[in-house]
């Protein structure tokens, strides 16, 4: 397509030409090569701004796997927590009393009830969960619960605790406690 120039004039070292039904005067420059380095800084700032965005996206992504299995272990935990308070409301003294302080335990599930076992677990080929009980103490005068003391049979203090790894962070290990009761004397 060939333009007609309707007027030429030269302003500050470059060709101005008006074309007819433009609005706007086309610059033209004596110093050949000069439209091509403008393409390549501007193809290297893009660049380097492209790079900078998929990296931000890059740290999210990496950043929300983390924070989800995270969640899912504090899920996890609560879980756990749970089923023990299971145990204990079906029969204390075969599913809490009698449990060795000595031995960890893992849960499994059936499809329809939650058991312990002492064969390692692992939940969603990620996470393992253990269950572990400590004997109870109680000083004689107070009652409270104490470092020495006379046993309490009747209340145990179980720890549930998560265990993951990935990537970016390694191993992460979160764990819970809490006092469960002979609360139902069965």
């Amino acid at each position: 397509m060939e333009y007609k120039i309707s007027e030429k004039r030269m302003e500050n070292g470059e060709w101005r030409m008006k074309i007819p039904y433009s609005l706007f005067p086309i610059p033209y420059s004596t110093r050949r090569g000069f439209g091509l380095i403008e393409v390549v800084i501007g193809s290297a700032v893009l660049s380097v701004a492209l790079f900078g965005i998929s990296g931000f996206f890059h740290t999210v992504l990496k950043t929300s796997g983390i924070t989800e299995s995270a969640v899912q272990g504090d899920y996890l935990l609560e879980e756990g927590i749970e089923v023990t308070k299971i145990f204990r409301d079906m029969n204390y003294t075969s599913n809490i009393k009698n449990m060795s302080t000595s031995t960890t335990y893992y849960f499994s599930w059936d499809g329809t009830n939650w058991a312990t076992t002492t064969t390692k677990t692992i939940v969603d080929d990620k996470f393992e969960r253990e269950l572990a009980f400590e004997d109870v103490k109680r000083d004689s005068i107070t009652k409270d619960i104490s470092d020495t003391g006379v046993y309490d049979p009747d209340i145990k203090l179980v720890t549930v605790s998560v265990a993951w790894w990935t990537p970016v962070v390694g191993t992460t290990t979160r764990s819970i406690q809490t006092y469960i009761v002979n609360l139902f004397n069965n």
